[in-house]
């Protein structure tokens, strides 16, 4: 592939970009339609789900690839899982030949979804596509099957328009266990190496400035999660009869677990560190509308408050095994387990930021309590060259998708698997684009797609769809 900047030698007409404007527009009812069906199937990665759920949900993807009349080829595959005996996750792969010296424009998106968690949550049933206030509330429907459908909503329109004169390579990945950590990523990547080739890489996994605003990601934090054994006692003990001499594992690990904060809340642990770069105005009252703090609850951290989750590490215990409220006794706990997820700021590595936390953790061990490390799942970050020919085509596409100039955003979430696209496409200008907003609750009970986001979004990816098809990549 050629990272040179094109030049601008098409047939095009220049009918072409009104006709592929209306022609989203009036496919957006039919996508929305195959979003919800997308939506009803519960194709979840973790173990312990139906694990068929996913096999039709890739087939269902695959159809509706093979139905945009676009893709040479599109095939269902797995690839395998390094250091194990097990295969990823079905991903669908459709691939389509660039003519006459047109650049190739990869498409990601991912077909798995988090677990609905306690349905209890939910207003809506989790796996039944719900519309009301202008959202389309299910899991998936935003993260990331809406990216699916953006993908697929924006061929079927530039297909119909261009015809025959659609010269574009296009390829697309909609990969199968996103959710489950990419664990087959690599390797598929490595297997189909030649089939995923491409100039531009477009990521749709990301969100929005907000729901008029688009935003197009050129940061985001990495990660470094894992699982931390606390061990005190060799049994358990009666808390009366040895309270107040032995050390239980629930006072060690709450001891031990404070110590990652200071007083702010912001990350005590040496060796995590910081980017120092300018971020957009955002206030507290913005804050506190879209991550929906309690009145008496205050933001936590210091600097601004983007800096705060785009720039800086970020520590959070999500899961703890103890005993539960419905079983508790008197009794001093032996061992509590606990994982512990950190986002690491753009620049440092996921490795460097696990060996900081060990480090510091070990260190901090209240009266001797024995620590024991596992599972660790580790990504690093990313920051985007904004100078390439791509970056710039999407931005003006956006602008006249959505009608608002778009943002450069830094995201305090994770994509870990971009390293590998860049490791193993060096050339290739990454694109990480999304129709998420801010209260689509990607992850959270009540998930939702704003529908006119969605929208803007296909809109947006027509038109870099189309552009791209007018250019050609010096020889």
């Amino acid at each position: 592939m050629n990272s040179l900047a094109p030049s601008s030698e098409s047939n095009q007409s220049p009918e072409a970009e009104p006709a592929i404007t209306e022609a989203v527009a009036t496919g957006i009812p039919a996508a929305l339609a195959d979003l919800g069906d997308l939506v009803r199937i519960p194709g979840i990665a973790w173990p312990a789900f139906d694990q068929s759920e996913l096999e039709r949900s890739a087939a269902a993807v695959a159809a509706l690839a093979t139905g945009t009349g676009v893709f040479d080829e599109v095939r269902v595959l797995r690839a395998a899982v390094p250091g194990t005996a097990e295969h990823g996750q079905p991903a669908v792969l459709a691939t389509r030949a660039a003519r006459n010296g047109k650049p190739t424009i990869l498409l990601y998106a991912h077909h798995d979804v988090q677990p609905p968690g306690d349905d209890e949550l939910w207003e809506t049933p989790p796996f039944e596509p719900t519309v009301h206030g202008g959202r389309l509330y299910g899991r998936g429907a935003a993260d990331d099957k809406a990216g699916i459908m953006a993908h697929i909503a924006a061929l079927r329109a530039v297909a119909e328009v261009l015809g025959d004169d659609l010269e574009l390579g296009v390829s697309m990945f909609i990969e199968g266990e996103e959710e489950y950590g990419s664990r087959s990523f690599a390797q598929f990547l490595a297997d189909n190496k030649e089939a995923l080739r491409a100039d531009a890489i477009v990521v749709a996994d990301s969100g929005n400035w907000d729901s008029v605003v688009p935003g197009l990601t050129v940061s985001l934090r990495g990660n470094a999660r894992f699982t931390m054994r606390v061990r005190t006692l060799d049994h358990a003990s009666h808390s009366g009869m040895f309270g107040g001499a032995v050390p239980d594992a629930m006072m060690a690990t709450v001891k031990l677990l404070s110590t990652l904060w200071n007083e702010d809340g912001s990350v005590a642990v040496e060796g995590m560190t910081q980017r120092d770069a300018p971020t957009p105005d955002y206030t507290e009252e913005t804050l506190r509308d879209e991550a929906g703090l309690l009145p008496t609850t205050s933001p936590i951290g210091d600097g601004t408050i983007l800096s705060r989750i785009w720039n800086k590490p970020s520590i959070t215990v999500i899961g703890i095994d103890a005993t539960s409220v419905a079983a508790a006794s008197n009794t001093l706990l032996p061992e509590v387990t606990v994982v512990i997820s950190a986002r690491v700021a753009p620049g440092q590595t996921g490795g460097e930021a696990y060996e900081a936390l060990q480090q510091h953790l070990r260190a901090h061990a209240p009266f001797g309590a024995e620590l024991t490390f596992s599972d660790a799942d580790l990504g690093n970050g990313f920051l985007v060259d904004t100078s390439g020919w791509a970056v710039a085509l999407t931005r003006d596409a956006m602008r006249d998708g959505y009608g608002a100039a778009p943002v450069d955003l830094g995201v305090g979430g994770s994509i870990p698997f971009i390293a590998d696209l860049v490791r193993e496409f060096p050339e290739a200008q990454i694109l990480v684009t999304g129709v998420e907003d801010p209260h689509s609750r990607a992850h959270s009970p009540n998930e939702s797609l704003h529908l006119e986001t969605f929208r803007h979004a296909v809109a947006s990816e027509a038109l870099l769809l189309s552009r791209m098809n007018e250019i050609t990549l010096p020889s």
